[in-house]
């Protein structure tokens, strides 16, 4: 596993591993399910993640966006364009995780 992911998450995979591998094959699954390449349903990702306020989420997604070709000012722009549908506090608890991880690489 990555060198991101969090202990409970580990510990949990590992606990049981028939779930996690139904929810690894469903994301699959859901990946090929329509038209949106790689790079377009890491965005749409990410943008749901930080309308979700969900700090590992972002993470995980600007990370795997990186993976896909997507540049740091697309990933910011996700988070600015989060202000009038998400709200302001929201984008910028989500860009500051986001510059957070941009600095790790």
């Amino acid at each position: 596993m990555g060198d991101h992911l969090p202990d409970i998450y580990v510990r949990l995979r590992d606990a049981y591993p028939e779930v996690a591998d139904a929810f690894d094959r469903l994301g699959e699954v859901t990946e090929r399910a329509g038209p949106l390449d790689g790079r377009t349903q890491r965005l749409v990702k990410l943008g749901i993640a930080i309308g979700a306020e969900g700090q590992g989420a972002v993470r995980s997604n600007v990370r795997k966006a990186l993976g896909t070709g997507v540049s740091p000012e697309e990933i910011r722009h996700v988070a600015l364009l989060a202000i009038t549908t998400a709200g302001w506090p929201t984008s910028v608890a989500a860009s500051a995780w986001i510059e957070d991880v941009l600095g790790e690489v």
